[in-house]
């Protein structure tokens, strides 16, 4: 099963907080702990990804079953929320096994295919010669050269083990490499989810726009629309106390 990481009352319908692309739980823990005032709530680290297992496919159908092999060991439902590749999983795991998922949200991204690729992240990463490394900075400084965004690179490096020895990366790269095109993807999937969808995105995003909420409201009939003015795609990273205030409101609301 996925590493997996409660916080909060032991009794209540968990909130699954489920991370993006080269993401880990470690990403969620100060918005986990806050929503774990109210509530339950777990995190996980994805296949291919943290503390969790490593596997040869990495697509959306596989990651749903992941998800739901979590939700039936804490219960079996949960509200979940998923950020770009968890986002896509959680819409999955909505739309095929729809009574496991009571209220689901969705954070910047959207059900359709992507045409960017995030393959040269993977290979800088894959590529750097973690050789003689012993700090953060030493490896920022090596990483600089492919990776130019201050704010990427040190989302990258928390997936970067330094106590290892030799230095490791704790995302499978040569899979996530391998199965870009499917991770930028949509598949092919049936259906629609009736519960209550909202789709939060970042105002400076351009990840969900406006020609997506057609399909997006033929799958979710009950999709609901918030905007964080000035967040980019990782809104809950740039702009925590906003994301946070708005998923809880949502959540609270009868």
């Amino acid at each position: 099963m996925l590493a997996t990481y409660r916080f909060g009352p032991q009794t209540g319908t968990p909130l699954l907080i489920v991370h993006g692309l080269f993401g880990s739980a470690r990403n969620w823990g100060v918005l986990a702990k806050r929503f774990a005032v109210r509530r339950p709530v777990l995190t996980v680290d994805m296949r291919n990804h943290g503390a969790s297992f490593h596997a040869a496919s990495n697509g959306y159908e596989d990651m749903a079953a992941d998800l739901a092999e979590v939700i039936a060991a804490h219960g079996g439902v949960a509200d979940i929320l998923g950020h770009s590749m968890g986002g896509k999983a959680a819409m999955v795991l909505a739309l095929s096994r729809a009574a496991m998922v009571r209220r689901l949200i969705v954070a910047d991204i959207a059900p359709v295919a992507y045409g960017h690729t995030q393959l040269p992240l993977a290979e800088a990463m894959r590529d750097l010669d973690l050789t003689g490394i012993e700090r953060r900075s030493e490896a920022d400084a090596a990483l600089r050269p492919r990776v130019s965004d201050d704010t990427t690179r040190a989302f990258l490096l928390q997936s970067l083990d330094l106590k290892s020895a030799p230095p490791r990366w704790r995302l499978n790269l040569d899979v996530l490499a391998d199965e870009m095109p499917r991770i930028l993807s949509w598949p092919e999937i049936a259906g629609r989810h009736d519960g209550p969808v909202l789709f939060i995105t970042g105002g400076a995003s351009d990840y969900v726009r406006p020609e997506h909420r057609p399909v997006i409201r033929t799958l979710f009939p009950r999709a609901r629309f918030v905007k964080i003015p000035g967040a980019g795609h990782w809104l809950h990273a740039e702009r925590p106390r906003d994301f946070g205030s708005a998923i809880e409101t949502w959540l609270d609301a009868k």
